[in-house]
């Protein structure tokens, strides 16, 4: 009696195993993934035989002028490209970049920093990128208010206080 039961059992997960491999093409997938490494996108293309997409690399086309174009990205895809910028700066820098989100101000020692904040899809975690705004500005007479949607537009720079590294956007455009 156990022997056939064990031989049910089993035949019960080869058929649930089968049921569950079968290779469906999902023509709706057309997100685009970054290559930080260069100009690049990866676009899904056909089904493998392995179920997995296949990719091929193509440009991404530049908008008037900006390297890194954020605002065009879904917020996993900006968040994780933010993160991707800190820890590959050197590869960055240079680039105009563009991107959109709340506005925030932070004084620390005397010294007030502005920035773009980006949250990650859940919105429980958030990074962001300082700005220095082009041209002369009045704080607090030409900015806008905390969190108010902001898009910003510089030339991606790292620089030092101390022992800790910055990232900035700076000869910056800011539009709100």
């Amino acid at each position: 009696m156990k022997k056939i039961i064990c031989l049910l059992m089993a035949v019960a997960l080869i058929l649930s195993l089968a049921a569950c491999s079968g290779n469906k093409k999902d023509d709706s997938a057309s997100s685009v993934v970054t290559d930080s490494s260069s100009k690049t996108a990866v676009e899904p293309t056909a089904a493998a035989k392995d179920g997995t997409m296949a990719v091929s690399k193509t440009e991404l086309p530049k908008t008037e002028g900006v390297d890194v174009d954020l605002t065009k990205m879904s917020s996993t895809m900006v968040y994780s490209e933010v993160l991707n910028m800190q820890q590959h700066s050197d590869e960055y820098t240079g680039k105009i970049v563009r991107m959109k989100g709340p506005f925030n101000v932070t004084e620390l020692d005397g010294n007030r920093y502005f920035a773009c904040l980006i949250k990650d899809a859940t919105a429980c975690c958030s990074t962001g990128i300082e700005f220095v705004w082009a041209g002369e500005h009045s704080y607090p007479d030409d900015y806008p208010k905390a969190n108010t949607e902001i898009t910003v537009t510089g030339t991606f720079n790292v620089y030092t206080e101390g022992k800790s590294k910055y990232l900035q956007l700076k000869d910056a455009e800011v539009v709100f």
